[in-house]
């Protein structure tokens, strides 16, 4: 547990106040600066896919969409499906 080369996360922003989601993403970004391969699982696609180098899209279980954390925000279905614009 003292050194892990893999964390998983399952939605760590969920129910926060919007200061410490940015708190909670700044910290998930250093650990995966230090060498550890981070796998997270968020809603929070905005701050998501700025802190990813590479990111997958689920709906019903099939990946629908996949590619670099800086690619997808633009893409339509994103937009769309995810973020409602």
């Amino acid at each position: 547990m003292s050194n892990p080369s893999l964390l998983m996360f399952d939605e760590p922003s969920l129910g926060l106040s919007p200061k410490l989601v940015g708190e909670v993403f700044k910290v998930v970004k250093t650990i995966n600066e230090k060498g550890v391969t981070v796998l997270l699982v968020e809603q929070n696609v905005y701050e998501a896919l700025e802190i990813s180098h590479r990111a997958y899209f689920l709906q019903t279980g099939r990946i629908v969409m996949e590619g670099k954390g800086q690619d997808l925000p633009g893409s339509d279905l994103v937009r769309l499906a995810f973020i409602g614009l």
